[in-house]
This record gives structure tokens, C-alpha cells and sequence, in this order.
């Protein structure tokens, strides 16, 4: 299959625009590159649940999938909760955990920091790629004989052992063949170069799925985290090809998260994450990671007047990309249900209810249009008056009766139905408690919303 050219390399200026909510910036216009657990008491009530799958099945898929972080089991080809059940079950059944990639190398003269670096590097940069893309030209005006030119490089990472490799949409965009290579460091074949098709691709969110026929030995994905309760502060790494350089690594920490980058799509990618890791064009698909090597998110945009790193770089949070993702793998395009609503980043939530002193716990919406099946079914979003003051809208506590307590629960729940069903959402009119009423909202393809109010 081939694959669509890539993106012009022309880097323009940006500019910033903020939208206020409570002190927090937004930030909509971005350039993309050329080129635990709740606490241990959970973890024994889901142990002794072995036998008992209604007990795991009701905890959310936020703790699910803390579960099955902390006992280092892969959920990433997970696209239902009743699939992350089933593997927590299998999990607690043999009560094993993975053993390490790599054995801990004995680094006495170095700091325990270092170490920990070294080793994360280690790890994970077999499962990064170096991916080149070249376009057919005509040899010149007067001449029938097509060549191949060189479009561009960026970076991806193997996703799983049947060859499929995540990157950024606008690394391929314009490419008519990507070929990958880097794969598997220091294993047979590790040389080589491998040519790739194009599985499926989400523009509005700059994924790209690929898929390379290589050997297993060189196939290692990366283990892969969340990114619903990262907090600013924490180190985070960056693995890629920055102007071509293979496998370079760079660290920071995350500088904020719930930041709005515009797609290569034309539409803003909610929920991004900031670092001041030196990403620069070439670490376009490549991993962001946090302390533990896990990939919490993929390096897509930096803001920089010179388009080079000036340490403020945004990724794609792993949640939104790990929905992505298999749903490509799968279906070989994205097919999600919608209500049509904007809700705020969990984030917001938690500065609000800070902020309020108020016990919020659910999704609250942001915006719910009239035309939208959400604003239909009587969702009221947030509103400013005049003197500045926000009015909070409705607080999402329950979907069909199942707790929900972040985005990624509503995510999940919305994304599970069929296209056309209908949905029961619990809501806090104006987020107060015992003002609790029950909606009931009917689900329709994104693509069938109006372009203007598309979440």
C-alpha cells in the first residue's frame, strides 16, 4: 500500500493564544516537525476476587488499568473494559509478573540516577524507530524516468510483536514509501531496513499506524503507561532522531499538562502533555517516557521561533493514542461514537475542586452545542458572565450506572457502544450535589457532527 506525501518543511511562527478558565493557558496553535494504585488495599481486594469476576468487573478502568500497571502486565491492545478485566484475571491466576528486558548492569561508580537513566535507554531504544520517506519525481521536465527523492525522517516505535510501528500522521503524510529502520539495537538484523505500509492513520489526532514484515527478534515494543494522572514535575525522557541522529535520547520533566495543540488536521488535540525535553524535527512519532521507560505519551509539536528545540515541546497523551491505535489495528480506521460534547481535562477538575473546596468527582462539561446529541438530550456546558465569574456546568458522575471518575472512563464507556445506541448519563446540574438527574443520550459517528462543533 502507499503511502501519502509528507508535509511541506516550511516552519512557520507561531502564536499564542490563551483562553483563561481559572488561570490556566491554553495553548491552540502549534508547528508540528517536518522531518498507586489506589492504595495496596485495592490490589488485595482485586487478589481476592479471583473467583469473583462481578467484584474486578466493577472497579472503573482507571483503576483497572492501575492494577495492571503496578503488576507490570501489557494492556495496550485492551479497547474494552471487559477486556482489561479478563487480563487482570489472567494476571492474578498466575501471579507471575514479566521478567526484566534487561539484567540491571552493575554501574557502582555512577549515581543511582544515572543508573536508572542508563538502564531505562537501554530498554527501550530497541523499540524505537527510524523511519525515512521518499516521493517518485520525473528525473526532470523533458524526461519520462521517475526517481526517488528523499521527503523527510522522523521517528515511531514498535507497538507489538506483529510489526506494527506508532508515529506522527505528518511524518508520512506526503510520503509515497517509508522504510524503517534502528530496530531491535544490538540483536541480528538490527541493521537492516525494513519497508513499511500504511496500516491507517487519524489525522485530527496526527496518528499514524504502520506495519513492517521483520523479524521477531528485532520487534520489542515498548511498554506502555497512562497519562491520566501525570503531574507537572515528574522526569520524563525523550528517545528519536533529532536531525537524523538515530537513538538520542534527551530528559527533562513535565512542564503541564491539559495543553491544546493544533493537529496537522486543522483541529486542536486535547489533553497534551508539556515537557522541556530538547525535542527537535526528526523526534516527530518517537516515545515520551516516564522514570519507569513506560511511553506515557508521542513527541508531535514544539513551539520554537527558530524550529529548533527551545525547550517547549507537547506530546500526545498515551491514553488518546492507545484508543487510536487499536482501533487502526483493528478496523483499519477510527470508528468512534460520539455525543458531541467538550469536557474538561481531569486536570481542570482537580484545580477546580481545589480551588472550590468541593468534592467533584466525575467529567464536567465544557461545552454542549444545540445540534449535538449531548446538547439535544438537555447537557449544559460552562458558562463566564460578564464580571468574570464561572458558572460551572454539568458534572458527569454515572454513565448506564457505572461510576465515572475521569475522562478516560467516559471515553471508554462512550467509545465501547455501537454507533446509533442510546446511553444513560447521571449528571450534577451546575456540578452540586443532590441536584442528580438522569439523561438519556443517543450515540452518532463523529463524522456525522457538524464540523464546527466535532470534540
Amino acid at each position: 500500500m502507499g503511502l501519502r506525501p509528507q508535509l511541506r518543511s516550511t516552519m512557520a511562527s507561531l502564536l499564542l493564544t490563551t483562553q483563561a478558565i481559572r488561570g490556566v493557558a491554553f495553548v491552540p496553535s502549534f508547528l508540528p516537525f517536518v522531518d498507586g494504585l489506589p492504595a495496596r488495599s485495592n490490589t488485595i481486594r482485586a487478589k481476592r476476587s479471583i473467583s469473583d469476576a462481578r467484584s474486578i468487573s466493577e472497579f472503573s478502568t482507571s483503576e483497572l488499568k492501575r492494577l495492571l500497571t503496578e503488576r507490570g502486565v501489557d494492556f495496550r491492545d485492551c479497547l474494552e473494559k471487559n477486556e482489561l478485566v479478563e487480563r487482570l484475571q489472567s494476571s492474578l491466576r498466575s501471579d507471575e509478573s514479566p521478567d526484566a528486558d534487561i539484567e540491571a548492569a552493575k554501574l557502582a561508580s555512577l549515581s543511582s540516577t544515572e543508573q536508572s537513566t542508563i538502564k531505562l535507554f537501554q530498554r527501550v531504544a530497541p523499540s524505537v524507530a527510524f523511519i525515512t520517506t521518499t516521493a517518485v519525481r520525473q528525473a526532470s521536465p523533458l524526461s519520462m524516468r521517475a526517481i526517488e527523492v528523499p521527503q523527510g525522517s522522523g521517528s515511531g516505535f514498535v507497538w507489538d510483536n506483529q510489526g506494527h510501528i506508532v508515529t506522527n500522521y505528518h511524518v508520512i503524510q506526503q510520503a509515497q514509501r517509508a522504510s524503517i529502520s534502528g530496530l531491535g539495537v544490538g540483536v541480528e538484523d538490527s541493521m537492516k531496513s525494513f519497508d513499511a505500509v500504511l496500516v491507517g492513520a487519524e489525522p485530527e489526532k496526527d496518528i499514524a499506524v504502520l506495519k513492517v514484515n521483520a523479524p521477531k527478534s528485532v520487534l520489542r515494543p515498548v511498554n506502555v503507561g497512562a497519562s491520566n494522572e501525570l503531574l507537572v514535575g515528574q522526569s520524563a525522557f525523550a528517545i528519536g532522531n533529532p536531525f537524523g541522529l538515530d537513538h538520542t535520547l534527551t530528559s527533562g520533566i513535565i512542564s503541564a499538562v491539559g495543553r491544546e495543540v493544533m493537529g496537522i488536521g486543522g483541529r486542536p488535540i486535547k489533553g497534551c502533555i508539556q515537557t522541556d525535553c530538547s525535542i527537535n524535527p526528526g523526534n516527530s512519532g518517537g516515545p515520551l517516557l516516564d522514570a519507569s521507560g513506560r511511553l506515557i505519551g508521542v513527541n508531535t509539536a514544539i513551539y520554537s521561533p527558530s524550529g529548533a528545540s527551545a525547550g517547549i515541546g507537547f506530546a500526545i497523551p498515551i491514553d488518546t493514542v492507545r484508543r487510536i491505535v487499536n482501533q487502526i489495528i483493528r478496523y483499519g480506521r477510527v470508528l468512534r461514537p460520539s455525543i458531541g460534547i467538550s469536557v474538561a481535562d481531569d486536570q481542570v477538575v482537580r484545580g477546580l475542586r481545589a480551588r472550590l473546596g468541593s468534592q467533584l468527582e466525575g467529567v464536567l462539561v465544557m461545552d454542549a452545542p444545540s445540534g449535538t446529541p449531548g446538547g439535544d438530550a438537555g447537557l449544559v456546558g460552562c458558562l463566564r458572565r460578564r464580571d468574570g465569574a464561572l458558572i460551572l456546568g454539568d458534572l458527569i458522575t454515572k454513565v448506564d450506572g457505572k461510576p465515572v471518575k475521569n475522562v478516560e472512563d467516559l471515553l471508554n464507556f462512550i467509545e465501547e457502544l455501537q454507533v446509533g445506541s442510546e446511553v444513560t448519563l447521571s449528571v450534577l446540574r451546575n456540578a452540586k450535589p443532590g441536584k442528580e438527574e438522569n439523561l438519556r443520550v443517543k450515540t452518532v459517528e463523529r463524522k456525522q457532527l457538524p464540523a464546527n462543533v466535532r470534540p
